[in-house]
């Protein structure tokens, strides 16, 4: 991966984005963006849309959503403790004891996640998982109207675990899912920007409020209206400790073996062979994901929206989802966005993609 993607890479996972709250994300996103394409659209709901090569056919819609899992400061009582709800889904068993990072009004806060210490229970609650209701952000305040100043009711707040290298290009971060998807968008825009120019129109998409409902999708969608539309996201993976007896259930996806191509009926089977064509014929490794059903992703949106659109999702593959830890491989990401952009580079100008024909 070239040292600026990398730069940008990190700055776009050690900034907080909430679904609801990607402002200064896709910030960070457009300007890096507005490098390649020729122009950035913006829209109410909060996505932000490169767009290469407009009057090109057909029109290609790559989707990564911008948003991450995080809390909401629900109610501060007269202690100056905090208490919070669920942005999206989290594992509660983990977050307990987590330092987080509350956005505030005036800037960002640290606070503490805290719960009964287990010498305190008794009997069978030292194994139970406590309902998020039972834990509490912890600021450090002496009293509630302290807290009130410094934090309100509807203040947004994160995990706070930043970017790290492993061994083996691995990394680690919090919410790859799913910047990693925003991140692989802009870099297939910036490959094909820089090399030879696809005959299509190119609309990459850091969609918002995924985690919460697919909802930047169905507006960004609508008014694209691409002939294409390729969802990045991450998928699960089954090569650690655990999730082996998983594999009948996810597949036999794993790190460093390149991204996973999703097949079923939420995809277009003339854009899933294109994509796969363009994996051989550059060489890149790629892995297949059975998906008999909706995907639970962008591509559901896209793919429903006016008429219908064309949809596939590659995803990165990703341990530890919804976690504060989770890891990707970066060969992995720099394969999906070669791909993709390889995928856009073959594409003539009126491919055929009506599955029975």
């Amino acid at each position: 991966m070239e040292k600026a993607s990398l730069e940008f890479l990190e700055k776009l996972l050690d900034t907080p984005s909430p679904s609801g709250c990607e402002e200064e994300a896709v910030k960070l996103w457009s300007k890096y963006a507005g490098r390649w394409a020729d122009r950035i659209e913006k829209d109410y709901h909060g996505n932000s849309i490169a767009i290469l090569n407009e009057k090109g056919s057909p029109r290609v819609m790559l989707a990564g959503h911008i948003d991450e899992i995080g809390f909401m400061i629900t109610y501060i009582n007269g202690e100056g403790f905090l208490y919070f709800a669920q942005v999206g889904g989290h594992d509660r068993q983990i977050i307990q004891g987590m330092r987080v990072k509350i956005m505030t009004a005036n800037g960002p806060i640290m606070g503490l996640l805290g719960k009964k210490a287990i010498h305190l229970m008794r009997g069978d609650d030292s194994r139970k998982v406590p309902e998020t209701d039972e834990m509490w952000i912890d600021i450090g305040a002496k009293d509630g109207k302290e807290a009130k100043k410094l934090v309100a009711v509807g203040d947004y707040a994160v995990t706070d675990m930043g970017f790290a290298k492993m061994r083996n290009d691995l990394a680690v971060a919090r919410g790859f899912d799913d910047r990693i998807g925003a991140f692989v968008a802009v870099e297939a825009l910036r490959m094909l920007a820089s090399g030879k120019k696809p005959k299509a129109a190119v609309y990459a998409v850091a969609t918002v409020q995924e985690e919460i409902g697919l909802r930047g999708a169905r507006t960004s969608t609508f008014r694209v209206d691409p002939h294409i539309g390729i969802a990045i996201d991450v998928t699960h993976t089954a090569d650690c400790p655990g999730t082996s007896g998983a594999k009948a259930r996810i597949g036999d996806i794993s790190l460093g073996k390149g991204p996973a191509l999703a097949k079923g009926p939420n995809i277009n089977p003339k854009v899933y062979d294109g994509l796969v064509k363009a994996a051989k014929w550059k060489k890149i490794p790629y892995q297949v994901e059975a998906a008999p059903g909706g995907t639970g992703t962008d591509a559901n949106a896209m793919q429903l929206t006016r008429g219908g659109v064309a949809a596939a999702l590659v995803s990165v593959p990703n341990r530890y989802m919804h976690t504060p830890c989770e890891v990707v491989s970066l060969t992995d990401v720099e394969n999906c966005s070669k791909l993709l952009a390889e995928y856009i580079r073959q594409l003539g100008p009126r491919p055929n993609l009506i599955p029975s024909d």
